[in-house]
């Protein structure tokens, strides 16, 4: 019974749900859960670090419990997404009502949309890769598919890496990098992917042309059954789930980097290019993304067996409380800097 606590992960669109429903100031309920009384349930509960044996790493891998704690998101979130559209469309809702609308339904796309994606995407299972992108289609953000796995776990932690913030940058500045950096770059990786298996630009297999037709379809969807209003909440709520996904990528690995080797090489990905939080509360809401040293150390691994490698370095705070304070750079830069290993400075370009 103790492995449905990722149940709690669906509070968040239950937050959003419940808001949308009573509308006012309800709206604004997901936000206030996720920035304000998660922070303070993480504060208060201590920290726990997870090992499994090769037995129980084994046995959680194969049990399908997890695998559907995660398909479960798929019909939540377009569930939650249509349920918004009618209610913003039929009521005559206050501009600040539509605000807080767009915010909750931004963070559950962010979180059990592009977070759960991700989490599919690294799947070995085709199916399952196809439903993580399913997952990543109201954000409009198809291409982190690519780049996430074919760039960035590469280029994790160097200057090649736009999802790797760097000494000192503001999270503002880095949005507008990583966002166009990583578009960019996911079509140098699927160009180049086309060129590897001798496939033409238009070509069945050409991931990128078939994201932008289907995100154009999906617009147009919108659009036909819920007019410009529906179109534009749809889009302004993409925009908050991407610059949610973002600021996580921000805390995730600012300030690290990999050192150069003899051969001007970068050395491999190791655990502590990437900052980890046992924080409870975050862990289980997010399924295990604050392990990200382990994560990255082995992609391959299932979000139920992430661990806590004492050598990663280790956030002061977890996820919800570290992306507030990332809004407020010199807060940041005071709080973050100081446990950046101090080799790592050196190199900083």
């Amino acid at each position: 019974m103790r492995d449905l606590k990722y149940l709690a992960a669906l509070t968040i669109p239950v937050t959003a749900f419940l808001g949308i429903y009573f509308q006012g100031i309800w709206t604004y309920l997901t936000p206030v859960y996720a920035f304000g009384i998660i922070p303070v349930f993480e504060i208060l509960l201590p920290q726990k670090n997870t090992y499994y044996s090769d037995v129980e790493q084994d046995q959680r891998s194969i049990n399908l419990l997890f695998d559907w704690l995660l398909y479960l998101n798929i019909p939540i979130v377009y569930g939650l997404l249509v349920f918004s559209l009618f209610i913003v469309v039929s009521n005559t809702l206050k501009t600040y009502e539509i605000v807080g609308a767009v915010l909750s339904v931004g963070m559950v796309l962010g979180t059990n949309g592009i977070n759960v994606g991700h989490e599919l995407g690294h799947r070995q299972s085709t199916n399952e890769r196809f439903l993580g992108k399913i997952l990543l289609l109201p954000a409009l953000y198809m291409h982190f598919y690519i780049e996430h796995n074919f760039g960035h776990h590469l280029h994790v932690a160097t200057r090649e890496d736009p999802a790797t913030a760097r000494y000192n940058q503001p999270v503002y500045s880095f949005w507008i990098g990583s966002i166009f950096r990583q578009y960019i770059n996911a079509w140098r990786i699927q160009l180049k992917l086309l060129k590897n298996n001798n496939y033409l630009f238009l070509s069945l297999k050409n991931d990128m042309f078939w994201y932008i037709v289907l995100n154009a379809l999906f617009l147009v969807v919108v659009y036909i059954f819920f007019g410009e209003i529906g179109l534009l909440f749809t889009v302004l709520s993409a925009v908050v789930g991407v610059l949610l996904l973002e600021t996580v990528n921000y805390i995730e690995h600012y300030g690290l980097t990999r050192q150069k080797t003899s051969s001007g090489r970068y050395e491999r990905v190791k655990e502590i290019h990437s900052w980890n939080s046992n924080h409870i509360v975050g862990r289980i809401v997010l399924y295990e993304l604050t392990r990200h040293s382990d994560h990255h150390y082995k992609s391959s691994k299932k979000y139920q067996i992430l661990e806590c490698h004492d050598t990663s370095p280790q956030m002061p705070f977890g996820y919800p409380t570290s992306m507030v304070l990332a809004l407020f750079p010199p807060l940041w830069f005071k709080i973050m800097n100081k446990r950046i290993p101090r080799e790592m400075i050196a190199v900083q370009p």
